[in-house]
């Protein structure tokens, strides 16, 4: 089955998960891995593609695992963008399907070690040393942090790239993907100052979040993560760590422990309450929900009015 068909299936109610983003204009035809990289392709190729995405939307990415045809799919696309290290069922997918016609967002980037960057440094890796083979699929393989695109400075640098692949895989509409890329470049750089303006000045600098999703956006704007599960939000820490993380906590005088919107509060919650300090929503853009009127841009924003009253910032 086709990229097409899947589409049709999609606008029918299909149960293998894809969604579409964007309208059928019989052009180039992208897979997205999930919603940021969807939301990216959309405003980089605008009418001259149709993008479908893997995750459903408002599903939480990491779990995703494809089924036969969604594999298939890949396949047949024009072209596919991922990150490597989010999805290892897309990684493995893209590289056997897809690996000469695909973007894997984190190579066109400086990326953090896997430890969420907490030395506040950035390590450059090339993509052969960076991007290792996951043999057996296996995220913790991948030796860097993925969650690129809570950055809007390295979002800007992506859709740079994305438009410059997108103009050799299509030459006809070069120019389009061009420009498109370079106004959403544009946007996300005034989003990057609007961060930087908002987070000058701030009494405190840690953030404790759900999972070690933000550790590019505390790299880039001075803070410090501090997570309560791994990359992954699904490996919930032992009491062990959560008494630790208590004591990390009022250590730092962090005032709000950081909970998502597609992952149970329940742990975070928790860990409030016992560190005696607020939660608040920080959403890493993972997903939006179907129906939803938000977008990335809206989303950071959102999350910067978040962050400015927990941190104290004037």
């Amino acid at each position: 089955m086709t990229v097409a068909g899947l589409l049709g299936l999609t606008a029918c109610g299909g149960s293998d998960g894809a969604a579409t983003t964007g309208g059928r204009g019989g052009g180039t035809e992208v897979v997205a891995s999930f919603y940021p990289m969807a939301w990216l392709a959309q405003k980089v190729g605008g009418p001259d593609v149709s993008v479908a995405t893997l995750t459903k939307p408002g599903a939480e990415p990491h779990d995703l695992e494809l089924t036969p045809r969604q594999v298939v799919d890949i396949g047949e696309a024009d072209f596919a963008v991922y990150v490597k290290g989010v999805q290892p069922a897309v990684d493995k997918a893209v590289d056997q399907h897809a690996k000469d016609k695909s973007l894997d967002a984190a190579s066109a980037v400086k990326t953090l070690p896997a430890a969420a960057g907490e030395d506040g440094h950035d390590h450059e890796h090339g993509h052969d040393e960076g991007h290792g083979e996951d043999e057996h699929g296996h995220e913790s393989e991948v030796s860097y942090d993925p969650h690129v695109w809570l950055d809007p400075s390295r979002m800007a640098a992506i859709a740079t790239t994305l438009g410059d692949r997108l103009a050799a895989a299509d030459s006809a509409h070069a120019a389009g993907y061009k420009s498109r890329a370079q106004a959403l470049a544009t946007e996300l750089n005034r989003l990057d100052q609007a961060f930087r303006d908002g987070l000058k000045s701030c009494r405190r600098d840690t953030i404790v979040t759900a999972h070690a999703a933000f550790g590019y956006l505390a790299d880039r704007y001075g803070l410090k993560q501090v997570s309560i599960a791994g990359v992954d939000p699904s490996n919930e820490p032992s009491p062990a760590r959560l008494g630790e993380l208590s004591r990390e906590i009022k250590a730092a005088g962090a005032t709000t422990v950081f909970t998502e919107t597609l992952v149970s509060p329940k742990v975070a919650q928790t860990l409030a309450r016992e560190a005696g300090v607020r939660t608040a929503v920080l959403d890493p853009v993972e997903g939006v929900k179907e129906g939803s009127g938000d977008d990335y841009i809206s989303i950071m924003r959102r999350n910067l009015d978040t962050l400015r009253p927990a941190l104290e910032c004037s």
